[in-house]
């Protein structure tokens, strides 16, 4: 049976470059115009795993993506970070001048306000695919309208780069998860990261003793996200993630927090990949 990856948007797409590093250049992918649409490949077999971006580091986490593994009972079976490139791409023989529109996701367009607003007559418009926005420009050969996008897209689609590279910090990088219906099957060995949930009752000191026993047992907090509990208002889960050298020091904090929290939850354990953070 063929192995097919759910990833969020098209060919040329990030999200596409992830699932070719991650697999192989020759994986087959599934393409969905949005993170819903992704979750139910996986759900409905569809896929067999999926790419999902989880944050950005200009732009910050994805909130709902936690909202959506956590609610469907997906798991984070490994990572992978992406350099991200933003390109400002058109039909051939325009210049900015010529162009009234840009059209991106909005983590793109976020990526880029600094250069962004250097224009004031284009206008933004949030679109759900950088790479389908780029295919949809060649396709009906819209003038007076930009994508933003990575090189590969423009080079797939036909379109030409009007200003490269052109998000607020240089070093951006977006970090995806790899999601899996099943728990990782990592040997115990192997992992050193984790991402977990936990719900707190709502008094003074409750989220302080849950820190001091990540670091009593040598967990290094490398994310906290709250959500509230639309159902309970004034309650929240934490998101957070960890890493650690030694499981048996992970496995006695997840021993204590799980007697600790009101509500305890494994998103995944898995490995840690560390991004390479020099400018290429």
């Amino acid at each position: 049976m063929e192995t097919k990856i759910a990833i969020q948007g098209i060919v040329g797409s990030f999200h596409h470059q992830v699932a070719q590093e991650y697999y192989d250049q020759d994986v087959v992918v599934d393409e969905c115009l949005s993170f819903d649409e992704l979750v139910d490949s996986l759900l409905s077999g569809k896929s067999s795993q999926a790419v999902m971006a989880i944050e950005n580091s200009i732009a910050g986490p994805i909130i709902p993506n936690y909202a959506l593994i956590d609610k469907n009972d997906l798991h984070i079976i490994g990572e992978h970070y992406l350099r991200i490139h933003q390109n400002l791409m058109a039909l051939k023989g325009q210049s900015i001048a010529d162009i009234k529109e840009v059209y991106s996701h909005p983590m793109a367009l976020l990526q880029c306000m600094d250069f962004l607003k250097q224009y004031p007559h284009i206008k933004l418009v949030e679109d759900k695919d950088t790479a389908e926005t780029a295919r949809r420009i060649q396709e009906n050969q819209l003038t007076g309208v930009a994508a933003i996008a990575s090189k590969v897209a423009a080079e797939m689609y036909g379109l030409e780069i009007l200003a490269p590279k052109i998000q607020t910090i240089k070093n951006n990088m977006t970090r995806f998860v790899i999601i899996n219906k099943e728990n990782s099957f990592v040997p115990e060995n192997e992992i050193n990261r984790a991402s977990l949930k936990f719900e707190l009752d709502h008094k003074r000191g409750s989220l302080a003793a849950v820190l001091n026993v990540m670091s009593d047992c040598k967990m290094n907090l490398t994310k906290i996200q709250s959500l509230p509990k639309i159902e309970t208002p004034w309650k929240y889960s934490f998101f957070v993630d960890v890493t650690f050298e030694k499981y048996e020091d992970y496995a006695k904090a997840k021993s204590l927090l799980e007697i600790m929290a009101e509500y305890f939850k494994v998103l995944g354990e898995y490995r840690n990949t560390k991004p390479l953070i020099n400018e290429d």
